[in-house]
């Protein structure tokens, strides 16, 4: 299944991955947080709340950790959590079970369902446009699951419907989100406050992480490599 996703045309995951913007999604996410609070839920408004701005600020604080003191791992080639991941995984459920929320049990669960089988493949964009390593698209996917998921746990929404108008609005942000809505140079607003956080004037990055890991592998091998000197005990 795998390898016919990875043959499916660029065009398709570039849209794919647009799907997943911040720009797009953040937004989307706080008007379903208001609409909650507005329907008289205003405890859980607050708990997804706190647990939508948690996720966006571990992802951003990944990044500034990366770029500004190089925290990473050249292991698992992981500086920093995917946004588009995590957004996606974060928002898209939790939109889904407010469009299902009046249904029946079925058409919640199979809504809720789809709207992560569609971050996953969100994540997996993010791997096909190489903008992202497995692990960086798989830990954002996690940790936005893991903030939607404990806002669902929270109870469902209201069965009231959505607003058509905000349905509305959702539904064409989606579709011109891939064509008509410019991208939104997040990275470049996290660089530079990474850069004047740590005080670096160049930008940590994952070519320098890569270097650095090779270059203890090579000295590693070559201390193991290195011929011991056998000691002659007596000996002036």
């Amino acid at each position: 299944m795998l390898v016919a996703l990875h043959r499916l045309p660029a065009e398709f995951w570039y849209t794919l991955t647009r799907l997943g913007e911040m720009q797009l999604l953040l937004p989307i996410g706080m008007a379903l947080i208001a609409w909650l609070a507005w329907s008289g839920e205003r405890a859980r408004a607050a708990g997804w709340l706190a647990l939508l701005l948690a996720a966006v600020g571990i992802t951003t604080a990944s990044k500034i950790a990366f770029i500004g003191w190089g925290i990473g791992s050249a292991r698992l080639n992981f500086t920093g959590f995917s946004g588009h991941a995590m957004h996606a995984a974060a928002v898209f459920p939790l939109l889904m079970g407010c469009v299902a929320a009046s249904g029946p049990r079925w058409l919640r669960i199979g809504a809720v369902a789809f709207a992560f089988m569609l971050a996953a493949l969100v994540a997996l964009s993010r791997i096909v446009v190489g903008a992202h390593s497995p692990s960086e698209a798989l830990l954002g996917f996690l940790l936005g699951a893991l903030a939607s998921g404990l806002a669902l746990t929270l109870g469902r929404p209201p069965h009231s419907h959505l607003p058509r108008w905000l349905l509305a609005t959702v539904v064409a942000a989606l579709l011109l989100n891939s064509s008509a809505l410019p991208t939104m140079e997040t990275h470049g607003m996290v660089t530079r406050l990474a850069l004047e956080l740590s005080g670096r004037d160049k930008p940590y990055t994952r070519h320098m992480m890569l270097r650095e890991e090779k270059l203890r592998r090579q000295k590693a091998q070559q201390l193991v490599a290195a011929p011991v000197v056998p000691v002659v005990h007596g000996a002036l």
